[in-house]
């Protein structure tokens, strides 16, 4: 009882905001809402862009992944800091970073401008905000996921002369679903999430960029019910999200 009380006013400081949200809108306004062509289009691009965040870290951020947890060679802890960096940096900076990189007159940026490819305040580069800022996620959790596998199992099915690809697909991998599964549904729900980078790097042009939190901070300024609808969805979403992630999963992955 006393651990409860001296508890108490933490878990009302961290509650009470979050109920407050929920109740400060009626379902009538939030289902109005939901018809609102600009609200439905911040919906749909954080959606498309998000599920091709997830797919493009799946598929680029999984060997990283495994070289991390596998590797062995100097420089491996800084690159594992490095990469770990994104989620700490202000999303500002990284909004900067992504700028001055793929910018029109960026590191990079000005020799693809140069063949007629931009990258900056386009839905590109929602892609790439979200990427930079959310794939660290999935990178972290599936290379605690890789090494937990024993490596006597992949070289047991190496001896019987599986592929290295074999021996990813049907050894690895279905041994580390869970840190994988967990880490892709982490990088999705931080990529719907990210604003800072995003605002700086591709804009807030509606129909365009503007994805949920951007549209929420418009909202703020222009129409309080917008913003507060699209809080309520992403509020939501992220609980769904944690609690799959904590409960269904058996809670193994942090």
């Amino acid at each position: 009882m006393v651990l409860l009380l001296a508890s108490l006013p933490m878990l009302v400081f961290l509650l009470v905001p979050l109920v407050a949200l929920l109740v400060r809108i009626t379902p009538a306004q939030l289902l109005a809402n939901l018809v609102n062509p600009e609200v439905a289009q911040a919906i749909s691009l954080s959606m498309i862009t998000t599920a091709i965040t997830v797919g493009v870290t799946l598929v680029f951020g999984t060997p990283v992944a495994y070289l991390l947890a596998r590797g062995r060679f100097r420089g491996r802890t800084a690159l594992d800091t490095l990469i770990d960096l994104p989620m700490v940096l202000p999303p500002s900076v990284a909004g900067i970073a992504l700028l001055v990189a793929f910018g029109r007159r960026g590191l990079i940026g000005q020799y693809l401008d140069d063949v007629g490819i931009t990258l900056a305040f386009t839905q590109t580069a929602v892609v790439l905000a979200q990427i930079f800022v959310a794939a660290p996620f999935f990178i972290k959790a599936a290379t605690a996921g890789f090494a937990g596998v024993d490596p006597e199992l992949e070289q047991a099915a190496a001896l019987d002369g599986a592929s290295p690809f074999q021996v990813f697909r049907l050894i690895t991998a279905p041994l580390a679903w869970i840190p994988l599964f967990g880490g892709a549904v982490m990088t999705w729900a931080r990529a719907l999430g990210e604003f800072g980078a995003t605002i700086i790097f591709a804009g807030n042009f509606i129909g365009r960029t503007q994805t949920m939190p951007l549209a929420i901070y418009q909202g703020f300024e222009q129409e309080l019910s917008v913003a507060l609808t699209l809080s309520v969805i992403l509020l939501v979403t992220s609980f769904a999200v944690l609690f799959v992630v904590r409960y269904l999963l058996g809670g193994r992955i942090s």
